[in-house]
């Protein structure tokens, strides 16, 4: 008769041992804090195991934890930019058709022929002139010319 001797292993070490490599795999595979936030928030809950021996606590705890601190931590990281940022950024086109001051034209972009406005309303782009596309609202593309007059600058 033989008995084979299995080690119980308490729980606060397994939310320790989940939370180091939920830190872990946040450096190998980055997702925005969310696995190190979750890491964290285990490792808490390991220390909290020692004082509350219930599972089902632990693991509302650290569901609990785990949600406030992502949600909390998304203000801290930045936003990706938008096409509404810097002309360096955004897409090119050329005009097919002159776009008046407040009205709209044609762009070429992408292959397809778009409608199109100037984000300065105060000015027109004559047609075959290259523009950046730094927004688009609905199916409107607005676009400012390559080259700004000499006033605007």
């Amino acid at each position: 008769m033989s008995s084979s001797y299995i080690p119980m292993v308490s729980p606060a070490l397994l939310w320790l041992i989940a939370g180091a490599i939920l830190c872990f795999s946040e450096a190998v595979f980055p997702v925005a804090f969310v696995a190190f936030m979750m890491g964290i928030s285990a490792i808490i809950v390991a220390a909290i195991a020692l004082v509350i021996p219930s599972f089902p606590v632990q693991v509302v705890l650290w569901l609990s934890l785990s949600t406030i601190s992502i949600v909390g931590s998304r203000r801290f990281i930045p936003k990706k930019k938008s096409l509404n940022s810097i002309v360096g950024d955004a897409q090119e086109g050329e005009t097919l058709t002159e776009i008046p001051p407040g009205k709209i034209g044609r762009v070429l972009y992408e292959g397809n022929s778009w409608q199109a406005i100037c984000a300065d309303h105060t000015i027109s782009i004559s047609s075959n002139q290259k523009v950046y596309i730094i927004n688009r609202k609905g199916n409107t593309l607005v676009v400012l010319p390559e080259f700004l007059p000499s006033s605007l600058d």
